[in-house]
């Protein structure tokens, strides 16, 4: 028996919606992934690489290979002291961001900053993420001995000090495991291959966060 007009057309929109569906579906996943910003500098920024091998890049792959799949955008800005990411934290850290990770305090260390300043920009800057109820990973920097062991001292607590006072997780050093080898020439910021470390070291405290992204109170 041939179908009426009306079946007709309803077997029709009820094929379209479907293959509309199947081909939306992907595009919908691919906007539920969480989005993880990468507040820093140059070194976070990619300086001497091309986008690829960078590390919001990087990290974005690791993650993936973790079966932590997440949309990494860099918010990293050449030359910026913690002040500076202070100053832009609610322009470049979108609403949309489930993780920051807070890669400052480079520049505050080649300009020896007083510590004290240095921690109480870090402390602002991971109580107003946390108000929104963004996660936060906090990246430390080691002071170099050439720069004084008193200074070096106070300047490396910092790191653990916010960290444990917001009750945030700590990546302790971002340059642990590049050594000189896997530096470009400047012999500070990291090749293609010491990016490659970073993400690695990263990912797990990133995937962590992720998964209990949003659960915990605002401080």
């Amino acid at each position: 028996m041939s179908d009426t007009p009306d079946r007709f057309f309803i077997r029709r929109r009820t094929v379209l919606a479907a293959v509309l569906l199947g081909v939306a579906q992907p595009a919908l996943a691919a906007r539920r992934e969480p989005v993880v910003t990468i507040l820093g500098d140059s070194i976070t920024a990619g300086l001497g690489l091309p986008a690829a091998q960078a590390l919001p890049a990087q990290l974005q792959a690791a993650l993936l290979r973790r079966g932590a799949p997440a949309r990494v955008r860099g918010a990293g800005v050449s030359g910026d002291t913690t002040a500076d990411g202070l100053a832009r934290l609610d322009f470049s850290v979108q609403p949309d961001t489930a993780v920051c990770v807070v890669a400052l305090g480079g520049n505050d260390l080649l300009q020896g900053l007083e510590p004290g300043v240095v921690r109480a920009n870090l402390t602002a800057i991971v109580r107003r993420l946390r108000a929104r109820r963004i996660d936060v990973v906090l990246a430390g920097v080691r002071a170099p001995p050439v720069v004084g062991a008193g200074y070096a001292r106070a300047f490396d607590a910092v790191f653990p000090a916010v960290a444990r006072r917001q009750r945030v997780a700590l990546y302790p050093d971002l340059l642990s495991g590049v050594p000189p080898s896997l530096r470009q020439a400047d012999g500070l910021h990291p090749s293609a291959a010491g990016v490659k470390v970073i993400a690695a070291g990263l990912a797990p405290l990133v995937a962590r966060a992720l998964a209990t992204s949003g659960r915990r109170p605002p401080r």
